[in-house]
């Protein structure tokens, strides 16, 4: 009897290589159906498929249910209970088999020719390139356009500077990737073992952890509609009780496993120093604090000004 082949592999091959995306869910139904349909949109053929539910209490399942029935080489997973981003990424990310991942949560949008634009960047790319991002434009919860991540600086540039090649220093020292817009070499995550699941949020822990040892691209063209709205994830972030400031500081301890040179733990201290700033002014516990002043002082001798810092995370905290 000749073998079969799986559709999405037959794509792969005539296509160019397989890409997954993880489409992830957690009461998104008002924007649920505009992020399928961008999957849909996709100029590039060679798409595995996964539609995660993280327990939606909305009307989310009964869409993804629908989508799934209408589209049977998608793969669905309806989570029982709410596990977190990270961990109902892992469950898809590991049962997958694309080269190339993308992490799309459903309330944003993929622009048509995203995925095909990003796997033209990997074939030309070296093969130590972990990940590719690209701007995007910000839209509010009814779509309407809010600017662009990456906008224009007025000199030429844009702020945040995008920046590629190997970027451990500038990935501590300064937030510039937009999230939604990347796409990752499986081979890179599988590397570092899928997302931490002990953490509230994956980004700036995968870019730590991958700028060790791989590279980053950036293509500079808006691939991606990143909808900003108050449920979102970023939303809840430096906010009186952040719940992702013990996830921050967990960072923070690994890179500093990782760092190796001189510009690399200047660039730290100024991480630590930038998240010490924003945990007083959102008037943490001392509790939360202190682990990033002593932090802090394993990398670089504390200033006048840190210390000032270290003192006022003890009084105000």
């Amino acid at each position: 009897m000749t073998p079969t082949t799986a559709p999405d592999a037959v794509a792969a091959t005539v296509a160019g290589p397989l890409v997954t995306i993880v489409a992830l869910c957690h009461n998104h139904a008002p924007f649920l159906r505009e992020a399928l349909d961008s999957i849909l949109a996709q100029t590039y053929p060679a798409l595995e498929v996964w539609l995660v539910d993280d327990a939606s209490t909305d009307d989310s399942p009964a869409i993804l249910r629908e989508y799934a029935a209408r589209h049977p080489g998608w793969h669905l997973r309806l989570l029982p209970e709410n596990v977190g981003n990270c961990r109902a990424f892992n469950l898809a990310f590991f049962a997958s088999r694309g080269e190339f991942i993308i992490d799309f949560a459903t309330d944003d949008v993929l622009l048509p020719g995203r995925v095909a634009a990003q796997v033209a960047v990997f074939q030309q790319a070296d093969p130590r390139v972990g990940m590719v991002y690209s701007n995007a434009e910000l839209i509010d919860e009814a779509g309407r356009p809010l600017g662009l991540h990456h906008r224009p600086d007025g000199h030429g540039g844009q702020y945040p500077a995008p920046a590629s090649g190997w970027l451990l220093a500038e990935v501590l020292r300064r937030y510039f990737i937009s999230t939604p817009t990347m796409l990752m070499r499986r081979a890179c995550l599988a590397s570092l073992g899928g997302y931490d699941e002990t953490l509230a949020y994956e980004d700036f822990d995968f870019w730590v952890r991958a700028s060790r040892d791989w590279q980053f691209r950036y293509l500079d063209e808006v691939t991606t509609r990143k909808r900003k709205h108050p449920r979102s994830m970023s939303a809840r972030a430096y906010r009186r009780h952040d719940p992702f400031l013990a996830s921050t500081i967990r960072v923070c301890e690994k890179a500093l496993s990782l760092v190796r040179t001189p510009a690399e733990r200047a660039a730290l201290a100024v991480r630590l120093r930038s998240e010490l700033r924003q945990a007083l002014r959102r008037r943490a516990a001392p509790a939360e604090v202190q682990p990033l002043w002593q932090l802090l002082r394993q990398v670089a001798r504390p200033t006048l000004a840190d210390r000032a810092l270290g003192l006022w995370s003890w009084l105000f905290g």
